[in-house]
């Protein structure tokens, strides 16, 4: 028996949607076994999956296969997270950040600001 791996991301609350896993899987970001995976492409239980989302890769090994959206922690049972621990939100949250009152940034800034958040390349 399979599941689609798109459904069974939806399935286990690694995203919100089901259309963000369709989407995750066609921009490559879903890899199954090592190979990047299409949305209908089948998983089945002892299968690894990668998804990379939220700005961190998620690896997770198949132990359940569901294609209704549970709870959380029946959620947490169908598998087994073999993820690196997310970054501390202290390192996160320095970034780009302005004290109060200090105005309106000059072009310099907002290029340095948005350099630091990760949305321009160097």
């Amino acid at each position: 028996m399979s599941a689609r791996v798109d459904s069974w991301i939806w399935a286990v609350r690694l995203t919100k949607t089901r259309s963000q896993a369709a989407a995750a899987c066609r921009a490559g970001h879903v890899k199954v076994n090592g190979e990047r995976a299409k949305p209908a492409q089948p998983v089945k239980p002892g299968d690894e999956v990668r998804l990379f989302h939220g700005g961190r890769e998620r690896i997770v090994e198949v132990k359940e296969l569901l294609t209704k959206r549970v709870g959380p922690p029946v959620a947490a049972e169908a598998y087994v997270d073999n993820s690196p621990p997310p970054p501390l939100r202290e390192h996160v949250a320095l970034a780009g950040v302005r004290e109060r009152g200090a105005g309106r940034p000059t072009k310099r800034e907002r290029r340095e600001l948005d350099q630091l958040r990760g949305m321009r390349p160097s």
